[in-house]
């Protein structure tokens, strides 16, 4: 957002695939952001495609526990050898295997993780043909989440979460919020 904001207000005017260039130099996650939409993303952050998702409310909860990346990283129990889910496999979303490599580690690290995960994967369920994925680990943590199809039933979830846990509901966006603002 900094960025995309200091172009328009600098009026350096640079494209957008350089400003994801020089963003991929801050951080992986930043290119996305700059993309701007839903995307899959590949590589290091660089290889992006765009996608269209269904509307969802996800229950985050933040477990009250710190898990530091360099500790997730040089766990000698994080696995490599997942087999990668390419943009192709979308076409049939519901049957692809998502996992993060980096939960086992950091609930194996952080048991108040894997209670979270626990405890927000027992509201999992069916929204027509489609059954809703179990709560998972963000990134590399320590947040957790889970999706629901209406606000009504996050805002319910989220309303039963453990006092000592911060949780709150957030929806998707199909596209980055100054997006079309600063296009102006």
């Amino acid at each position: 957002t900094t960025l995309m904001s200091l172009n328009h207000l600098w009026n350096c005017q640079l494209p957008q695939a350089e400003l994801m260039s020089l963003g991929l130099k801050l951080g992986a996650d930043v290119p996305f952001f700059l993309l701007g939409c839903n995307a899959f993303v590949e590589g290091i952050g660089e290889q992006l495609q765009a996608v269209q998702t269904q509307e969802q409310y996800f229950v985050v909860i933040e477990p009250g526990v710190h898990v530091p990346t360099p500790s997730i990283f040089s766990a000698k129990e994080l696995t490599r050898d997942t087999k990668a889910v390419r943009i192709t496999d979308f076409p049939d979303a519901t049957k692809v295997a998502w996992k993060n490599d980096m939960q086992a580690v950091a609930c194996t690290l952080h048991s108040e993780i894997k209670v979270a995960i626990g405890w927000l994967s027992q509201f999992q369920h069916e929204s027509g043909n489609l059954r809703l994925a179990s709560a998972k680990m963000t990134g590399s943590g320590s947040c957790v989440f889970c999706g629901f199809s209406t606000e009504t039933q996050a805002n319910e979830v989220c309303a039963q979460a453990p006092k000592h846990w911060k949780a709150w509901v957030a929806k998707s966006l199909q596209q980055h919020p100054l997006l079309g603002l600063l296009a102006r």
